[in-house]
C-alpha cells in the first residue's frame, strides 16, 4: 500500500487521509512541461548527503502543516481537490437527487445537519444504551455483542469473512482479536514517559465521555479506569502488529465447534444467529490464544464492568454524529493528542470522508465520469506491462535464487492481474436504508449493511472483481490472495501521474508505486502465497534462506532510522513496505531505461539527465511535513516508514543513484554496504 491507513477509531474521528481546504499560498507546483518541481530542489544540500532534503526542502519550506492536519504532503492538494469534487457531487445529490444519487444526497444532508444533531442530543443513543443496560446475565452477552458488531462497534473480538489461506477460491468465516481503543496492543505496555502520558490521556478522555453522557465526575473516572483495565487484559492476549505480519501466525482453520471449546462461557450459537451469519462447518480462528484469554477475562470480570466497557466503545464510535461536545472530545484525544493536530477539520470534510466510507461506490461511480479518462488508463496499462517485463528480467538475473524458484516466481508475476480506476461492476446499496434526518442511524445501518455483505460471502466463491478501496481514494494496494494490483482513479492524477509528463517523472512517481505494489507479491509476507493466492511454500530451502538474509539486511538498516528523537522505526514492522519501496523503485528505473532505449528522449531537461529526473521525481512524490506526534504514532503502529526514509533508505541501496549523481563511496547516500532483495 502506498500511503498509510489510520486506526479504525481515528477514522471514526474523521481524520482519515484528510487534506486542508486551502493550498498554502507558496506551494511549489510541478512545472507544466515535465512534472518536476524545480523550485523544490535545495542545492545547498548535496544530493549525495541527504537526497530527501535536496529534492524536497523548497517544497517543505513553502508548505507548512495546516492547523487541521497532522501532516501535509505532495498528495494533499490532490486529496483536497478530490474532496472538493466529492463535496460538489454530494451537494448536487442532496439538492437535486436522481435515482442513482438519492442515497448519497440523503446521507450528506443528514451528516451536515449540525443543528438537528445538536437538538437531538444523546437521544439517538438511548435505544443502544438501554440495550446494554438491560443485560442481567453474562449468558446474554453474546446476542448483545452481535448487535454491537452489526452497528460498527469493535468490542471483545472481530468476526467476519476472508479468503481461505489454503484455498483462495473460497471465502470462509473468520474470528479475530479486537476490542481495543488505543491504536494497537503495544500502546498498553510500552514503557517511558510518552507511553505513560498517552495512556493517562486516554483514560482522561474516556472519563470525559462518560461525563458528557451525564455521569458524576468521580463515577466517570472510575469507569474510565475500568475500561483501561479491561482493554489491557484484551491487549495481553493479542498478537503484536509485527507478529501478525506473518500469515501463518494468523491462520488456524478449525471446526465450528472449536469456538465453543475456546470460550465455553460465550454462547456462540446465539451470537452467530444474532449477527446474521450463515451456517458453516469451519472457520479461521486467527488468534486462538486471544479467545482463550478473552474467555478468562469475561469469567473474571463483573458483568457491570463489562457493560461499562461496552458503553465506552458505543460513545467513542458514535461521537462524530453526536452533539459538538462529543465531537470535540473525540478530536481532542485522537486528533490533538495522538496526531498533534491543532484544530478539527470543517464538518463538510468529515462528512465527505464518511460518505466515501459508507457509500463509496455510489459516490465513486459519479466521480469517475469526469475524473479518469481512457487516455490515462491506456498509459497506466502500458506502464504496468513495462514494469512487469522489467520484473521478469530482474527475477531471471538474480544470483541468489535457484532455477526452480525462479520459474514459480515468474509464473506468479505473469498471472498477476491489474485493476485500474474503478470496478467493472458497481456495488448494489439498495438494501441500505438511508434517511435525510438520521445521521447516527445512517452510520449504524451502513455498518450493518457492510457486515451483512461480508458474512454473505461465507462458503461462497471469491469475487475477484471486488475492490477494497473506493474509486476516489488516493492510494493503491496489492492483494496477496487475489494476486492482483489495484490502482483507484484517485491516485492516477498529478502529482503522481500525467499522461503528458516526461517519462522519467512518471516512472519515478507512479511507476515506482506500480513497482512497489508488484513487489508486495514477493515481500516477506507476499512471498508466502503462490500464484493462485494460496498460503504455500514454493521456495527451496536455500532460496528461502537467501531471501531471509537479504530482508534482514533491510530490517536492520531501517531499524537504525529515527522518526523523531527517541523513537526509531521498527525494521520488522516496516519490512514489507521497505522491501516494496526498494524493489519497486529499482524496477521502475529498469522499465524507464527500456522505454527510452532507442528514442530521442535521453537528453537533459531542466539540466538533469533522465536518471536524475527519475530519482528527483521519486523523491518529490514523498515530500511531506508531519507533526512529531504523528511521526511517532506512525513509527509505533504503521508498516510504512516515514517519508524521508522512504526516499533516503531507497536511494542509499541503489548504485544507480550514486552513479547518476556522482556520489563517492562512503557518502551517506552511497554507503560501502547496501541492501538488496529485488
Amino acid at each position: 500500500m502506498r500511503r498509510f491507513s489510520l486506526p479504525v477509531l481515528i477514522l471514526a474521528a474523521g481524520l482519515a487521509q484528510a487534506a486542508h481546504a486551502q493550498t498554502p499560498a507558496q506551494s511549489v507546483a510541478p512545472t507544466a512541461e515535465d512534472g518536476l518541481m524545480v523550485g523544490a530542489i535545495d542545492d545547498t544540500v548535496p544530493a549525495c548527503q541527504d537526497f530527501y532534503a535536496h529534492a524536497c526542502n523548497g517544497w517543505l519550506a513553502a508548505n507548512p502543516i495546516p492547523s487541521d492536519q497532522s501532516s501535509w504532503d505532495v498528495d494533499s492538494v490532490l486529496v483536497e481537490n478530490t474532496r472538493l469534487k466529492l463535496k460538489a457531487i454530494l451537494e448536487q445529490a442532496a439538492a437535486q437527487p436522481t435515482p442513482v444519487t438519492k442515497k448519497i444526497g440523503d446521507y450528506w444532508a443528514a451528516c451536515m445537519d449540525e443543528a438537528g444533531i445538536e437538538a437531538k442530543g444523546t437521544e439517538p443513543l438511548r435505544a443502544e444504551l438501554d440495550r446494554i443496560n438491560a443485560v442481567t446475565d453474562k449468558q446474554d452477552l453474546a446476542p448483545l455483542v452481535a448487535h454491537l458488531h452489526r452497528i460498527g462497534l469493535d468490542v471483545l473480538f472481530s468476526f467476519g469473512s476472508d479468503q481461505d489461506f489454503h484455498d483462495a477460491t473460497k471465502v470462509i468465516a473468520e474470528a479475530d482479536q479486537g476490542g481495543l481503543g488505543l491504536p494497537e496492543r503495544d500502546y498498553y505496555f510500552k514503557k517511558g514517559k510518552d507511553a505513560d502520558d498517552t495512556r493517562a490521556a486516554y483514560v482522561a478522555h474516556t472519563g470525559r465521555l462518560f461525563e458528557l453522557l451525564g455521569e458524576p465526575a468521580t463515577q466517570a473516572a472510575r469507569d474510565a479506569q475500568t475500561v483501561m483495565a479491561f482493554e489491557t487484559a484484551l491487549a495481553q492476549g493479542s498478537l503484536s502488529t509485527v507478529r501478525r505480519r506473518d500469515p501463518s501466525a494468523i491462520y488456524h482453520k478449525q471446526a465450528r465447534a472449536a469456538l465453543d471449546g475456546l470460550t465455553p462461557g460465550f454462547d456462540w450459537a446465539a451470537y452467530l444467529t444474532a449477527v446474521g451469519a450463515p451456517k458453516f462447518d469451519s472457520l479461521n480462528v486467527s488468534v486462538p490464544g486471544f479467545f482463550t484469554a478473552t474467555q478468562k477475562l469475561i469469567a473474571q470480570t463483573p458483568l457491570e464492568d463489562i457493560k461499562v466497557y461496552l458503553t465506552a466503545h458505543l460513545l467513542a464510535h458514535a461521537a462524530d454524529m453526536l452533539p459538538g461536545k462529543f465531537v470535540d472530545e473525540s478530536f481532542d484525544f485522537y486528533g490533538r493528542t495522538l496526531h498533534g493536530i491543532k484544530e478539527l477539520r470543517p464538518r463538510w470534510k468529515r462528512c465527505v470522508a464518511f460518505a466515501d466510507g459508507d457509500l463509496g461506490e455510489d459516490l465513486g461511480r459519479v466521480y469517475v465520469e469526469d475524473a479518469f479518462g481512457p487516455e490515462g488508463k491506456a498509459r497506466i496499462l502500458a506502464l504496468v506491462q513495462n514494469l512487469k517485463a522489467a520484473f521478469a528480467e530482474d527475477i531471471g538475473s538474480l544470483s541468489w535464487m535457484g532455477r526452480d524458484t525462479k520459474l514459480k516466481a515468474l509464473h506468479k508475476l505473469a498471472v498477476m492481474a491489474e485493476k485500474i480506476g474503478y470496478p467493472d461492476k458497481w456495488r448494489d446499496y439498495s438494501a441500505l436504508d438511508i434517511k435525510p434526518d438520521d445521521a447516527l442511524g445512517n452510520r449504524f445501518r451502513a455498518s450493518a449493511f457492510e457486515l451483512a455483505r461480508q458474512l454473505a460471502k461465507i462458503d461462497k466463491p471469491v469475487d475477484r472483481g471486488e475492490w477494497f478501496m473506493t474509486p476516489p481514494t488516493v492510494n493503491a494496494y496489492y492483494d496477496d490472495q487475489k494476486n492482483d494490483i489495484n490502482f483507484p482513479a484517485g491516485i492516477l492524477q498529478p502529482p503522481n501521474f500525467d499522461a503528458h509528463w516526461d517519462d522519467a517523472i512518471n516512472y519515478g512517481a507512479i511507476g515506482a508505486t506500480i513497482g512497489h505494489e508488484m513487489t508486495h507479491g514477493f515481500d516477506d509476507s507476499g512471498r508466502q502465497f503462490d500464484a493462485d493466492g494460496n498460503l504455500a511454500n514454493w521456495w527451496t530451502r536455500q532460496d528461502a534462506k537467501n531471501f531471509h538474509t537479504r530482508t534482514e539486511c533491510i530490517a536492520s538498516e531501517y531499524s537504525g532510522f529515527s522518526a523523531v528523537p527517541g523513537t526509531r522505526l521498527d525494521g520488522h514492522l516496516t519490512l514489507g513496505e521497505n522491501t516494496a519501496d526498494n524493489g519497486g523503485t529499482r524496477l521502475a528505473l529498469m522499465a524507464l531505461r527500456k522505454a527510452l532505449a532507442g528514442t530521442k528522449k535521453t537528453q537533459k531537461i531542466d539540466g538533469y539527465t533522465p536518471d536524475q529526473r527519475f530519482f528527483l521525481g521519486y523523491a518529490q512524490s514523498w515530500c511531506e511535513n508531519q507533526t512529531p506526534a504523528s511521526a511517532r504514532l506512525q513509527a509505533l503502529t504503521d508498516p510504512h516508514s516515514t517519508a524521508s526514509f522512504r526516499v533516503n533508505g531507497v536511494v542509499a541501496n541503489m548504485p544507480e543513484f550514486a552513479k547518476a549523481f556522482s556520489c563517492k563511496v562512503g557518502a551517506p547516500m552511497a554507503p560501502a554496504k547496501s541492501c538488496r532483495v529485488w
